[in-house]
């Protein structure tokens, strides 16, 4: 499982996927699910769904992991030739001078650049210790200039993303562009290929969704379509085995799975999951039956479209599951990929024990 998963999530983090343009990566995932001999369909708003029959009887659940990334789009392009971007997404300004970027014009045809960092020996004192703001910043393609800029296809709305990247770290680990979420895209497919060799469970409905990093909402389409009883959402939980974040947490990279018992973004955008007593209880006996460690989480500044998800209808049962990760939306992220293993034997062992009886109420 280790090695599907590591094949997998790099060929997903070398996929350019901004939010609104996740063709390519629905294209590639859909590949695979053919592979593995399912169907799969996508949406007016580009999510991709398979679903995969059960037990009327039974609860449905809609398991989801978002296919986009953060990134930018172009504002304008000067008459020199240099960018000017709009932010796509929480992209972290102290950590964008002298990046490589992508400009997404189209496939075997996207133009690389870099973003600008002024020339340390003309940088002055006060400069060294100061973030260039966003709406500042340049992209440099070196074409030299508006026309030839546009001669390759980039026009204002072009859609930009840090250049993928995948490097190897030690042991089990691995860093790369927009781990964040397709690393939950990797552990989707692996559930999928476990579930397509089931013999009995609830109906499951997996969703690879998109506008994740946008607003949050892509999900919500799908979901209002499936009208799932329980939601499962897969991405990210934040590692706290760090100096920088030691304060705010102990979840740890390698230390398997984590579930999130509490989430509130608390930056303008009231919103968040307490998830349902009877989805925390599945899986923390799915854990103990499968002999894996679940870790834990309680952040506040973070947000996933399962916010939105939960109070659709009636009210969804509804959990965030999620993998350690180091770096969030920084240009290289990291994982361990033994943790993205327990967490698709996580998510198979706990949809085996969903029938009849599973408590929707709280």
């Amino acid at each position: 499982m280790l090695e599907r998963l590591r094949r997998d999530l790099t060929d997903l983090m070398l996929i350019p996927g901004l939010s609104g343009y996740e063709d390519r990566v629905r294209d590639h995932i859909a590949a695979r699910l053919s592979a593995l001999g399912l169907d799969s369909r996508a949406d007016r708003l580009g999510n991709l769904i398979v679903t995969i029959e059960g037990d009327p009887k039974a609860p449905s659940v809609m398991v989801f992991a978002h296919m986009d990334q953060l990134g930018f789009i172009v504002r304008k392009i000067d008459d020199d030739g240099l960018i000017r971007v709009e932010r796509m997404g929480g992209v972290p300004e102290r950590a964008l001078a002298s990046q490589a970027v992508l400009c997404c014009v189209g496939e075997g045809r996207d133009v690389p650049g870099i973003i600008m960092n002024k020339a340390h020996h003309a940088t002055t004192p006060d400069e060294k210790y100061q973030v260039v703001r966003a709406p500042d910043l340049l992209i440099d393609t070196g074409h030299g200039s508006k026309a030839a800029v546009e001669a390759a296809g980039i026009r204002i709305g072009t859609p930009i993303v840090y250049r993928p990247n995948v490097l190897p770290l030690a042991g089990n680990r691995i860093a790369g562009t927009s781990i964040d979420d397709r690393a939950g895209c990797a552990v989707l497919v692996e559930l999928a290929g476990k579930l397509a060799k089931r013999k009995s469970g609830p109906t499951v409905h997996l969703v690879w969704s998109v506008l994740e990093e946008f607003n949050l909402r892509g999900a919500v389409v799908a979901a209002q379509n499936l009208n799932p009883d329980i939601a499962i959402q897969i991405d990210l939980m934040l590692a706290s085995d760090t100096p920088d974040l030691a304060d705010r947490g102990d979840m740890q990279l390698g230390k398997g799975p984590g579930i999130s018992l509490y989430s509130f973004h608390g930056r303008g955008t009231l919103n968040g999951v307490i998830p349902h007593p009877s989805a925390v209880k599945l899986m923390e006996d799915a854990a103990a039956r499968a002999g894996l460690n679940l870790q834990r989480s309680a952040q506040v500044g973070v947000l996933t479209d399962l916010s939105y998800v939960q109070l659709l209808g009636e009210g969804v049962v509804s959990i965030d599951v999620g993998f350690p990760m180091r770096h969030s939306h920084s240009s290289l992220e990291v994982c361990d990929l033994a943790d993205l293993a327990g967490l698709a034997t996580l998510l198979d062992t706990a949809l085996g024990r969903i029938d009849k009886t599973f408590p929707l109420t709280r």
